[in-house]
């Protein structure tokens, strides 16, 4: 869940970074008291992700500022929509437009992409969920456009859960320890409510894995025949997820398997950012 705590952290921060000691181009040039109406335009269409930024930046350099909204989070828009309106100091609102249309249109841009992803899916038992390949310090914002693309949040963090991954198992099993072994001492030291997931790279590890009641098993950069017969091996003794090898090209035939997830890095990688524009214009003061 966004709160407005997370998303003012992540506001506060980039408004620092692109104004640590003001806005010396709007201070010297623009009157003090001049007000300015502007609109969010899609310039391209695509899913709404970042309600909350808009309304949040524009508050952050001008409380009085009078946001409308005109979609909400997770609504298609055309090109020419006009998403959302803002009534403000107009030294504040070019303060804040570029944040807020950074922030935004990355929002959309993973948004959008996901949406493609899931359409792929359309159909089959197979949720896509995103990874932890995210931009350092906006997590929240990305793992949220990803859910309004319809898609689902994988761990948040490493704190979250139990994913033992090659490298882990690769350090774990080098002394000649037996990896069922490992991973059965492991749950019984975990807490009752933490997910165990661990990755596996070849058809021949799935029974170890499975020998130590692991909730999720991941089939990395599987074939297709593999992820068929993965799936068929462990049935209904854990969850399956496929990662690796995901595109807009592969996702379908890769959802067809039967796999229960899908696991999909460029989701927040390699996501374009959507474009999107202020049309600002300047307005009396008793215009809002």
């Amino acid at each position: 869940m966004l709160t407005r705590k997370d998303v003012a952290q992540v506001i506060d921060q980039a408004l620092l970074e692109d104004a640590p000691w003001g806005d010396i181009t709007s201070n010297y040039l623009i009157d003090a008291d001049a007000t300015a109406h502007a609109s969010l335009v899609a310039r391209e269409p695509g899913i709404w992700s970042g309600g909350a930024v808009i309304e949040q930046t524009f508050l952050a350099t001008d409380e009085s500022s009078s946001i409308v909204l005109n979609l909400r989070d997770g609504e298609r828009f055309e090109v020419g929509t006009v998403i959302a309106e803002i009534w403000s100091n107009a030294r504040a609102l070019l303060r804040a437009e570029r944040v807020a249309l950074n922030l935004t249109q990355r929002m959309c841009g993973i948004a959008t992409l996901t949406t493609r992803y899931v359409e792929q899916t359309l159909g089959t038992s197979a949720r896509i969920v995103d990874t932890r390949k995210t931009t350092p310090g906006l997590r929240l914002l990305e793992r949220h456009a990803v859910r309004c693309g319809g898609g689902f949040n994988h761990r948040f963090s490493l704190s979250d859960a139990v994913l033992a991954k090659d490298n882990h198992l690769a350090i774990l099993t080098a002394g000649g320890k037996d990896l069922t072994t490992e991973l059965i001492e492991l749950r019984k030291r975990l807490p009752h409510t933490t997910h165990l997931e661990v990755e596996v790279d070849s058809i021949e590890q799935i029974e170890a894995v499975l020998a130590a009641s692991v909730d999720t098993v991941m089939l990395d950069n599987f074939s297709l025949e593999d992820l068929k017969l993965g799936v068929a091996m462990i049935g209904n003794r854990a969850n399956v997820e496929a990662s690796g090898g995901v595109n807009l090209q592969t996702v379908r035939l890769i959802a067809e398997t039967g796999v229960d997830i899908i696991s999909v890095g460029a989701l927040t990688h390699s996501a374009r950012a959507l474009d999107l524009g202020l049309d600002i214009s300047i307005t009396k003061p008793e215009a809002h």
